[in-house]
């Protein structure tokens, strides 16, 4: 069920993408690569076998216009165990979007998505969503997030955080 929910989301996310009629235009000015850090602490499920998480931040996006933008989120996030237990990870593949306020000032968004995992037996991994709130400026994004993957076997690996992303604009 929670495959279903996961494509039906990203589908109604990205329909208004593809109804365009005209060319789409990325330009320095409406499309950038963003590349950063998190940092969280593990809390349910995770907390049991994981003390921090650190990972890297990667995202394409693209401006509807100057308050709204949507893109592609992925990534690695290491949980760095605890109490003899190994090291275990996340990559998600993420659809994204976001809402900016003003040109510079407070956002929020969420990433919806898959969240594969790396390092655990029997366990693939499950819907990734990861909702997001923090300050923008042309080139910085500097955010609190809570994350949630719905894996299988009924864990619910989550964390909660900050994190700062590099605008790299496209030329």
């Amino acid at each position: 069920m929670k495959k279903v929910l996961l494509i039906i989301g990203i589908s109604l996310g990205f329909s208004p993408l593809f109804a365009q009629e005209e060319d789409i235009d990325f330009n320095a000015d409406n499309s950038w690569l963003k590349a950063g850090l998190t940092a969280g602490i593990p809390v349910g499920d995770a907390d049991d076998a994981s003390s921090f998480a650190l990972g890297v931040d990667l995202r394409g996006q693209y401006l509807f216009n100057p308050n709204l933008g949507i893109g592609l989120a992925s990534g690695y996030i290491n949980y760095f165990g605890k109490d003899d237990n190994d090291d275990f990870g996340i990559v998600p593949l993420a659809g994204f979007i976001r809402y900016y306020f003003t040109p510079s000032g407070l956002f929020f968004g969420t990433d919806l998505g898959y969240g594969f995992l790396t390092g655990v037996d029997d366990n693939e991994g499950g819907l990734y969503v990861n909702p997001q709130i923090g300050y923008h400026n042309r080139d910085w994004n500097i955010y609190a997030y809570y994350q949630n993957t719905f894996a299988e076997n009924d864990i619910d690996i989550q964390s909660v955080g900050v994190g700062a992303t590099y605008n790299i604009r496209f030329k």
